[in-house]
């Protein structure tokens, strides 16, 4: 049998199980316990131009959906997944045969805070994060720590998620990730302390006139100084409606 005409069965296979279409033609994926595809998932791919990058590492991979999006998105990139639980990295490995990419791309199981045991410094042109968005003493949480650990910062601070970033991203390489506005200057704080220069920002705002819930940052390592500021990104219109250009980031235009 022909390898495309034996993936155009194993893809349909799939197709019935688990596994659904991203968008129609789109990756495959299912989620992971804990690890669903949220829509903060789905802007920070967008916001991230991969452009010349080779070598990229997603902190925090969860069930491999970052990977995914930023793959289908460069035909040159080679993605690694770091993810703590092995539930999740046992998924994100699936995700990653259902789609015939395990030759573009990879999932370690491992802690961001071992990164230097795990990997040499500087070996990635692009590094990825959609971290816990709330300190460990931030509101309640959850009994079930799996849970707990994908909402706040109980295994991994943003201190230590930027030091792990400074650590593996190359001189001139670029870390993007989401996280809330309102600790923004945290954010910035301990980049700046890392040599990870915040070169770009776009607030989300779920409507017009409606204050932002979510930040998209690029940092560069190395970068010098200068912030660009792009429009904010609206999740709707004056009316409710969703909005065009989230319809485009979830390919539903």
């Amino acid at each position: 049998m022909r390898p495309r005409v034996f993936y155009s069965l194993f893809r349909e296979v799939i197709l019935m199980a688990a596994f659904h279409e991203l968008w129609p033609g789109g990756p495959l994926y299912a989620d992971a316990e804990h690890f669903r595809l949220g829509t903060d998932s789905l802007l920070l791919a967008d916001f991230i131009s991969p452009g010349a990058a080779r070598r990229g590492v997603d902190l925090g991979c969860g069930a491999g959906a970052l990977s995914l999006l930023l793959l289908a998105k460069s035909s040159r990139l080679h993605m690694t997944g770091l993810e703590l639980l092995e539930s999740a990295a046992r998924r994100a490995r699936e995700n990653l045969e259902a789609n015939a990419l395990t030759a573009r791309g990879e999932i370690v199981c491992g802690d961001i805070r071992a990164v230097r045991s795990l990997f040499a410094a500087g070996s990635f042109d692009l590094v990825a994060a959609n971290p816990p968005y709330y300190p460990a003493r931030s509101g309640a949480i959850s009994p079930d720590p799996d849970r707990a650990a994908a909402r706040a910062e109980l295994s991994c601070t943003l201190d230590e998620l930027c030091e792990a970033a400074a650590f593996l991203c190359r001189t001139g390489g670029r870390f993007c990730l989401v996280h809330k506005p309102e600790r923004l200057s945290e954010v910035f704080v301990a980049l700046h302390e890392r040599a990870l220069e915040p070169k770009r920002l776009r607030l989300v705002c779920p409507a017009p006139g409606r204050a932002p819930n979510l930040a998209l940052i690029e940092a560069r390592r190395g970068g010098a100084g200068g912030l660009s500021i792009e429009a904010p990104l609206l999740l709707a219109d004056g009316e409710g409606r969703e909005s065009e250009e989230l319809r485009r980031i979830s390919h539903r235009a």
